[in-house]
């Protein structure tokens, strides 16, 4: 870390001159802690800088290092807050401030995902009066879960100095961060499940298949465990739980799990979690029957929930410093933009197969399919599963055909179905249709042998 705490050293240097000079550096003088002066004392025997030489003093890293050593040992960490600050205003070193673009990130993506949600909800409840799944409520609750998170970004831990350096910050706004930035910590591993449990959900209505269905109810329950363990490991890790944001400043007692561990393996376990769950509906794939418009549909789906796993990857870089970081409040500023992304585009990724179909039926003729049906036993049967979703059912036609032979009577009797309104265009569901139906009434014939 590049600190320009020799600055102490001029200030020293000039204190025969103060008076002459102005009140500027003896105030700064004044308000530095003895073990500070001290140090300064003691390294300015090695430095090759003139005691004028504002400059020198300012630029020497060596200088710099030594006294930051000694400050570090001999001093509290708010005597070396305070002796920081001092020097950095002093060198007229520029003050590093993150804070607006995370700001407007913060409240774009939370009222976009929002926006979305809502209508994803209001779209099933309000148009179609289908039915509310078990994914729409735990991507609701994620959204939930997630408004206070971005109202205490907003409100809390930016207002107390996220995205600056500690050193230009009030004690009692490092203690006001780092309580604000608790809460979200355990909001974000009560997101993380929720939002898995979405995306399980969903799967769980759109593959039906036994063994799939198998894994999704294995990877419930695991998601399930692992979002309770870790939620529940992040309210109590510090023993008094005040300890976690009262520990900064060396003058409380108490004890805290490893929270560089804590934070590393709930990465970790999500982004395999993650990995996992896009490999599922991988799978699927080879036995989806798609028109060329609806592939293109799952795909966005699909790489946009691969883009949130690299979102997680991304995050895992930002927690080197997590927990260990001697300027939380501009070092787990990375850790918060990234959180605060992979939640929301996970909650936009989420609600993409019902916008698709929301914009199918604003846009039919540019978004809707070209055909009636890929699949066969809808197109010959007509069957009041297919019929049964809301659509308007005519026969355009009926034609009976009968033959006797080797004492064999064969009826025939073939049905033209038209529908005004498919349930792939009301509902994601018909975003994937399965070949497990086509294997179903392969025969179009009733026999009857006498």
């Amino acid at each position: 870390m590049k600190t320009p705490i020799s600055m102490l050293v001029l200030l020293l240097a000039f204190v025969p001159w103060t008076f002459a000079q102005g009140s500027a550096l003896l105030s700064a003088i004044e308000a530095l802690p003895p073990c500070a002066l001290q140090c300064l004392t003691t390294s300015i025997a090695a430095s090759p800088c003139e005691l004028t030489n504002q400059t020198c003093i300012c630029l020497d890293q060596t200088l710099q290092g030594n006294v930051e050593k000694c400050v570090l040992q001999s001093c509290t960490v708010k005597q070396g807050l305070t002796t920081k600050n001092t020097t950095m205003t002093l060198c007229d070193a520029p003050v590093r401030d993150k804070r607006t673009q995370f700001k407007v990130l913060n409240i774009t993506l939370g009222t976009i995902s929002a926006v979305l949600v809502a209508l994803r909800i209001v779209y099933k409840l309000v148009i179609t009066m289908s039915e509310i799944g078990w994914d729409d409520i735990f991507v609701v609750t994620t959204l939930i879960v997630g408004i206070p998170s971005t109202i205490i970004t907003d409100r809390g831990t930016l207002p107390n100095g996220m995205g600056k350096d500690i050193w230009t910050l009030q004690f009692s706004q490092v203690t006001n961060f780092i309580e604000f930035f608790y809460v979200l910590e355990v909001l974000y591993f009560t997101q993380v499940a929720l939002l898995k449990l979405g995306y399980l959900f969903f799967y769980q209505r759109i593959f039906p298949g036994k063994p799939v269905q198998l894994a999704l109810k294995a990877t419930i329950i695991f998601d399930i465990l692992f979002g309770a363990a870790f939620t529940i490991t992040a309210i109590f890790q510090c023993k008094p739980i005040s300890y976690y944001w009262n520990s900064w400043d060396g003058e409380h007692t108490g004890k805290c799990v490893d929270i560089n561990a804590l934070g590393w393996a709930n990465a970790a376990i999500s982004i395999a979690l993650d990995i996992w769950m896009i490999a599922i509906p991988l799978s699927q794939l080879v036995h989806l029957k798609l028109a060329w418009k609806k592939k293109v549909g799952v795909a966005m789906m699909f790489s946009v929930g691969t883009f949130v796993t690299v979102v997680s990857i991304l995050r895992l870089q930002s927690l080197v410093h997590f927990a260990k970081s001697q300027n939380p409040t501009w070092d787990q500023w990375e850790v918060s933009l990234w959180s605060t992304i992979e939640i929301n585009v996970g909650l936009i990724c989420a609600c993409m197969p019902a916008i698709r179909v929301v914009l199918v039926r604003l846009f039919p003729k540019v978004l809707g399919t070209t055909k009636a049906t890929s699949n066969q036993y809808y197109q010959r049967y007509g069957s009041g599963k297919a019929m049964g979703h809301g659509a308007n059912a005519s026969s355009a036609g009926v034609s009976n055909h009968s033959r006797i032979g080797n004492g064999v009577i064969t009826f025939t009797k073939t049905f033209d179905v038209q529908h005004s309104e498919r349930r792939k265009d009301i509902d994601e569901v018909g975003l994937v249709e399965l070949d497990d139906f086509s294997a179903k009434g392969k025969s179009g014939r009733n026999s009857i042998e006498s």
